[in-house]
């Protein structure tokens, strides 16, 4: 009798091991996967792979702090109350934001030698951010807004160090684009796997999202020391200017030297920063607009969830795409892709204007897509740009004023989208207008860079 219980006693231990053995395996496969992909042509080597993972990381909390302040100002009021509430945020952010982020290049510059202590600082400051929000995502009181604004700044403190520490960690194999757009494709595959998290954590309650956001951008501040200690190395780092007040080389008053802008490094990055502009206050355009629009004016008999739903994913398969895209082409003329993004997203526009009233429920998706995958493209190149031809002295500042031009004709672009009439082809022959803007000021001389290669030299005090 004690063998017998002895034998189903071993059967039942082997059992359990062949079964840990089997949940085990997939998602050891996947960590393996993940490793493989993250670590390829030289990236782990070169520890490329480890800002992949980190700004994976960081994608994740912020989407989670999205999800719960989207919840709060958005979703949780009538169309009308909350078309005044998002301007409100706007405002309220935004504005602060304009005065601020001008600061934030110049303090970075102060810190050549700490950048994974910047994104460590970013990190944190965001998670003791989000403990902060619970209680004013629950009461949606005017502390909300003030801590939001911090929450943005701090990212974008993130995002103009991540994209200043790129060239330090590329591999020989790797081209700025194709780096980039890893870089960003790990975001949007955590973005993508955190929101589903964020919706169900929220339906347990409106603090929940804010408590995830907080544990991962706590895991984000270890994470960051984890990178290479030579994207600390900042010799003779300096401030860049959108443009010289005196001309690159030439005596300021009292015989004093000027200081470099972005005008001294050629007529690419200029163009590209035009045209990314533009491209950018699309999407803000986009975003509002056809929220408050789908709330009003479903699609082709969808409720306003789906409908909503629907153009969401389709904007997130686009932005997906075109980093995809970025990470495939071999790009030695970011030039031309910004170019052909521009009459890309300029065409559809106007398709979609002319074919909104017979055609919405395929021409709005469409539309959402294009704009997420040109964005997507043109910003994956206009960083190749700036970290091709911006001298290293400069390069932390230019990132930083680039930034700051972009999400302000994001707001620029929202603005819009909210003051306008919610009128579907009137929206959407706005959008392409928005776009031309862009391709007026940029596609001849983003044309002319790319036929010459695209490098012009570069003139530094």
């Amino acid at each position: 009798m004690a063998a017998a219980r002895a034998s189903r006693g071993s059967r039942a231990r082997r059992a359990g091991r062949a079964a840990g053995r089997a949940l085990h395996r997939p998602l050891t496969g996947a960590a393996r996967g993940v490793r493989r992909a993250t670590h390829a042509q030289g990236a782990g080597e070169s520890g490329l792979a480890k800002l992949i993972e980190l700004h994976a990381v960081n994608s994740a909390g912020d989407v989670l702090i999205t999800i719960a302040l989207a919840s709060t100002v958005f979703f949780s009021v009538p169309t009308h109350e909350a078309r005044g509430r998002v301007a409100l945020y706007l405002a309220v952010t935004m504005a602060p934001f304009a005065l601020l982020a001008p600061v934030v290049g110049p303090l970075l510059d102060r810190l050549p030698h700490g950048r994974r202590a910047a994104m460590a600082g970013a990190m944190l400051a965001r998670a003791v951010l989000a403990l902060m929000l619970t209680g004013a995502a629950a009461g949606g009181g005017l502390a909300l807004y003030p801590e939001a604004l911090g929450v943005l700044v701090a990212s974008k403190g993130y995002g103009v160090v991540r994209s200043a520490v790129v060239p330090r960690l590329l591999p020989r194999q790797i081209s700025l684009v194709r780096a980039n757009s890893r870089v960003t494709l790990a975001g949007l595959l955590a973005t993508a796997a955190a929101a589903p998290l964020g919706a169900g954590l929220h339906l347990i309650g409106p603090a929940w999202p804010l408590y995830a956001a907080c544990a991962v951008f706590v895991a984000g501040t270890f994470l960051s020391f984890s990178l290479p200690h030579k994207v600390d190395s900042g010799r003779g780092e300096a401030r860049a200017r959108l443009a010289s007040r005196n001309g690159a080389g030439t005596a300021g008053p009292g015989g004093r030297r000027a200081r470099p802008g972005l005008r001294t490094v050629g007529p690419s990055v200029l163009h590209g920063l035009q045209a990314n502009a533009s491209l950018r206050a699309l999407s803000g355009f986009l975003t509002f607009f056809l929220a408050f629009l789908l709330r009003e004016r479903p699609l082709g008999g969808l409720g306003p969830a789906v409908s909503l739903a629907l153009v969401a994913v389709a904007a997130g398969a686009g932005n997906a795409l075109g980093t995809a895209v970025g990470a495939w082409l071999k790009a030695r003329a970011p030039e031309l892709i910004v170019a052909a993004v521009l009459g890309l997203a300029l065409g559809v526009m106007v398709v979609a204007a002319l074919f909104y009233a017979v055609l919405a429920v395929l021409v709005v998706p469409a539309a959402a897509a294009a704009a997420g995958l040109c964005q997507a493209l043109g910003k994956l190149s206009l960083d190749a740009m700036i970290q091709r031809d911006v001298p290293e002295a400069v390069r932390t500042s230019a990132f930083a004023r680039s930034e700051t031009v972009l999400q302000m004709s994001w707001v620029v672009g929202g603005a819009l989208g909210i003051a306008l009439p919610l009128l579907g082809a009137l929206g959407l022959a706005m959008a392409a207008v928005l776009v031309a803007v862009g391709a007026v000021l940029a596609v001849r001389g983003l044309l002319d860079a790319g036929g010459r290669g695209g490098r012009p030299t570069p003139r530094v005090a």
